[in-house]
């Protein structure tokens, strides 16, 4: 029994470094305080940051580094009405301006500035945000110019933002906040409103729901347009969705919004049919307390979204999906215990893995075949091609965490983690495609009882 709890602390020494805690009296506000709170409440979400995290449970936020340095607790003004709460959260990192984007039950999204400060609200479309996904995707297919966008998935639909709009909007409001607070100290209330004043940030909108209600979605890149189609300057994207009806979907996006007749009617319909609802709901409800008076912008209509493949295998459902950097792997985990490695450009799953229920997977980057006498130099700064890209696997009801090399590789690495931890990986920083030296993709590692954080070395040695 000692020979096997030594063996275990051996391998959390050599391959995962502590970072600090995060416990705190405030993480009471979210859940936490009975065993397994972290991985198993339905309604937490959870958001990484280089140096902070932010965790979510339904009505509150809390935003936390893992030393002694200031928390902050955030709470929307949601719709009670509608029972709105939160299902999504991300970090948005752009240089020196961070924030947080946050996601409702319906179809909102809200972003928070650092001070606690509504920055923006914008409908996206009536229904819960699954998903806020940020990543940055080549700009065309001959060019290794970069764009970069956030993407909010929905069931059945999925809505792209340019990462420069957003970028430009935080500018704005950042600068009128500091010209603001020159001229006369500003109220929260205040602050506030300029968040709503902000003109709407142009999107796209595609309803992906042909092969019904998707539980995950991501957009994976940019792809040719159809053969017979006349070409033009518009962008087509690729996109992959999971769900209960079809395990895996593919979808060509187009940017072009005149032709999608589903489009065309469910832009009518879905509005009028929320507007419907949210007035009868609105007379029933009587309460003396005066709610914001937010301005609801209609939906915006469906762009065309071509069906290319799909995979149903009843009763097989798919319900988690991870991306690799590129967007040309996506690692999907279904009911029955099963990690589908796809290849999301000949949309072909290349690589199965059996025996993994409740599995999360994410894709790192390590240092495994370096050349040796590079290696031993100290003054060899690792660069974007000595690294390889691998999967992270936790099998939480295995108590385990397994690395395995891309695509057809061996499994590097088995490390023991406690009961009720969790994987997390640091939000995609905006312009981060041109930093030098490279920055890794790497995995975090928290244990929800203890609140301890720490990271997955970057080298097997």
């Amino acid at each position: 029994m000692e020979a096997t709890g030594l063996k275990t602390m051996s391998l959390k020494r050599s391959h995962t470094r502590e970072l600090g805690c995060i416990a705190c009296e405030e993480l009471s506000d979210v859940g936490a305080g009975k065993e397994g709170w972290l991985a198993e409440s339905p309604n937490l979400q959870c958001a990484l940051d280089a140096h902070s995290i932010a965790v979510a449970n339904r009505f509150v936020i809390l935003v936390t580094g893992w030393d002694d340095g200031p928390r902050l607790r955030i709470r929307p003004e949601l719709s009670p009405i509608e029972s709105e709460i939160i299902t999504a959260l991300e970090w948005l990192v752009f240089d020196e301006i961070r924030v947080i984007a946050v996601g409702t039950s319906r179809g909102y999204l809200l972003v928070y500035s650092l001070d606690g400060h509504l920055v923006h609200r914008q409908m996206v479309c009536p229904g819960r945000i699954i998903k806020l996904r940020v990543r940055g995707t080549k700009k065309d297919l001959t060019q290794d110019s970069y764009s970069e966008e956030v993407s909010a998935v929905m069931p059945g639909v999925i809505a792209r933002f340019d990462g420069s709009d957003i970028q430009n909007m935080l500018q704005e409001w950042f600068q009128e906040t500091h010209a603001r607070f020159w001229d006369e100290q500003p109220t929260k209330r205040d602050l506030d409103d300029l968040g709503n004043s902000y003109k709407r940030l142009p999107y796209q909108l595609w309803n992906v729901g042909k092969y019904g209600s998707c539980a995950d979605a991501a957009i994976t890149g940019i792809m040719p347009p159809p053969l017979m189609e006349v070409q033009s300057s518009q962008r087509y994207y690729r996109a992959i969705t999971i769900g209960e009806d079809a395990v895996i979907s593919a979808y060509r996006l187009s940017e072009d919004r005149s032709r999608s007749l589903v489009g065309a009617i469910l832009s009518k319909v879905v509005p009028a049919t929320f507007s419907t609802i949210a007035s009868f709901s609105k007379r029933i409800w009587r309460s003396e307390q005066t709610s914001p008076k937010w301005s609801e912008a209609k939906p915006q209509s469906f762009a065309k979204a071509s069906p290319l493949t799909c995979l149903k295998d009843h009763p097989r459902k798919g319900e988690k999906l991870t991306l690799s950097p590129s967007g040309t792997l996506a690692a999907i985990t279904d009911s029955l215990g099963r990690i589908l490695l796809l290849d999301t450009q000949a949309l072909v799953v290349v690589r199965l893995w059996k025996g993994y229920r409740d599995a999360s997977c994410l894709f790192m980057e390590m240092l495994v075949n370096r050349d040796s006498d590079r290696a031993s130099s100290s003054y060899h700064e690792p660069s974007k091609s000595d690294y390889c890209l691998c999967l992270a696997i936790h099998a939480p009801r295995k108590g385990i965490i397994e690395v395995w090399q891309m695509r057809f590789g061996p499994r590097l690495l088995t490390i023991q983690c406690a009961k009720g931890s969790k994987i997390l990986q640091p939000a995609y920083r905006f312009g981060s495609s041109f930093e030098s030296p490279y920055v890794p993709l790497e995995v975090f590692l928290l244990n929800g009882d203890s609140g301890q954080l720490s990271v997955l070395n970057r080298s097997l040695s």
